[in-house]
């Protein structure tokens, strides 16, 4: 391996390191963090995947832009990035709702904890909450407005936002449209602007594709066969065990407590933490072994419904991708011409069902073999885990560089991070040249038709 890639490596690692160690410092610094945080999935807050937020949540870590010469710069940022914090939805409120009534009506023992939840906690969530943003979600996006200024201070800028050169393009759903709401927000406090308001689009046809890909919707979205291994996994040792041991805690009969169940109680621990930022006594339910059974539950879900499960699952966001592209071309096109870049910015908001299908047609995150519900054991390093992909909040960047002499490089960014466009095989690979990435994508850029992909025969 060249001595350059060594060190990206190195750095990598040692990245990793840092945010491990960080993590557990946090831990236990602040008893007000569950121990099994790092293992709630989608339900997870942004702050478990960069640890450094919890002490600063305006920080940002600017050696992650390691451009390979002094004269690049940034003339085109994309951030696709799922809506903030939200309430349960009205059919997981319901299960929590249920799984409550077992608690307060079946369950018994002396366990301070369960005190608490029979004599002190009182069921709060609603059904007609049904998703909504919370006021956590609003300062998600409002901070990563300000912390993507800060990385990025010739893009977002005030005079780029007043210029009209920052676009902003949302989902139609309540809780996309506030965190679009949020992250202008958080730019125009920043600056102080009060004579102006920003527009934004909404656009579903980007920001919820999947919901008009024919071919996704009979054949995975509602075929209750696409997620025969979700089912089996539910059915097998590793789920029955957990649900074994939560009724064991709560005194109540094995039957008692289903896979819907034993879901139910770690929404209650995840939700209250994500919302409310306290280690409720429903987290005493789980040890660490049990909250990565039901992550990796939750990850075969994803794996299946929005990943690498069924190839018409990253197809359905062919138009997006297409979308992307277009925009990073004639910011290219625009810039070899001498023009200023009339889209500096493009900020799209939608949900983590928007986002997970793009990452899988980019080839990230993909491990070796499929998430089966056999393969759990094997599975404990895998990449494909959304705990660290999917949280609040999570963004995809891309930074379209000009580094002088037509040389035009991308960089691509993950909830912050560097990750690295798969099978590049340039040594300066987290910033690799945009033509080899259109190389390498080629096909996607030639093919990948959203009406072709998503019609039916």
């Amino acid at each position: 391996m060249p001595f350059s890639l060594w060190k990206v490596v190195i750095v990598h690692l040692t990245t990793v390191t840092f945010y491990s160690c960080s993590y557990l410092r946090n831990l236990e610094d602040n008893p007000q963090i569950p121990a099994i945080a790092k293992n709630f999935g989608t339900k997870g807050r942004y702050e478990e995947v960069n640890p450094y937020l919890i002490e600063d949540i305006l920080a940002v870590n600017n050696s992650i832009l390691q451009p390979p010469s002094a004269q690049c710069r940034p003339i085109h940022l994309t951030a696709i990035i799922r809506h903030g914090t939200r309430y349960p939805t009205s059919k997981n409120v319901k299960k929590m709702q249920q799984f409550y009534n077992i608690v307060l009506q079946n369950a018994s023992g002396e366990d301070s904890w369960l005190r608490e939840i029979q004599n002190q906690w009182t069921m709060w969530y609603k059904e007609d909450m049904d998703g909504r943003l919370v006021l956590k979600g609003m300062n998600d996006h409002k901070h990563l407005a300000i912390r993507l200024s800060k990385l990025f201070p010739s893009l977002i800028s005030e005079e780029k936002l007043r210029g009209g050169f920052i676009k902003f393009i949302t989902s139609s759903k309540h809780r996309c449209v506030n965190s679009t709401l949020s992250f202008k927000a958080g730019l125009t406090e920043l600056w102080e602007i009060r004579d102006q308001k920003f527009d934004h689009a909404v656009n579903d046809a980007l920001m919820r594709f999947f919901d008009n890909c024919k071919k996704f919707l009979q054949d995975v979205d509602n075929n209750p066969s696409a997620m025969t291994e979700v089912d089996n996994f539910k059915k097998g040792a590793e789920m029955r065990r957990v649900q074994e041991k939560i009724a064991d805690r709560l005194r109540v009969k094995y039957d008692a407590i289903t896979d819907d169940m034993a879901e139910a109680a770690f929404y209650l621990c995840a939700y209250e933490f994500a919302i409310k930022s306290v280690n409720s006594p429903w987290c005493r339910l789980f040890d660490e072994v049990d909250a990565q059974v039901l992550e990796y539950a939750n990850d075969l879900k994803q794996f299946w419904k929005r990943g690498y499960g069924y190839d018409i699952n990253s197809k359905s966001s062919c138009i997006l991708f297409h979308d992307v592209f277009s925009r990073l071309d004639k910011a290219a096109s625009e810039n070899k011409s001498g023009q200023q870049v009339t889209e500096a910015v493009t900020v799209q908001v939608g949900h983590a069902e928007t986002l997970l299908p793009l990452l899988t047609l980019l080839g990230l995150f993909k491990d070796s073999e499929n998430l089966t519900s056999t393969n759990y054991a094997k599975q404990t390093q895998r990449s494909f885990r959304t705990s660290y992909i999917l949280p609040y909040a999570a963004n995809l960047v891309l930074v379209l560089y000009d580094c002088g002499g037509g040389d035009l490089r991308l960089q691509p960014l993950l909830n912050e991070k560097p990750v690295m466009f798969p099978g590049l095989t340039d040594q300066k690979a987290a910033m690799p040249l945009y033509q080899d990435i259109k190389e390498h994508y080629s096909e996607l850029l030639h093919g990948c038709d959203f009406e072709k992909e998503c019609q039916l025969f």
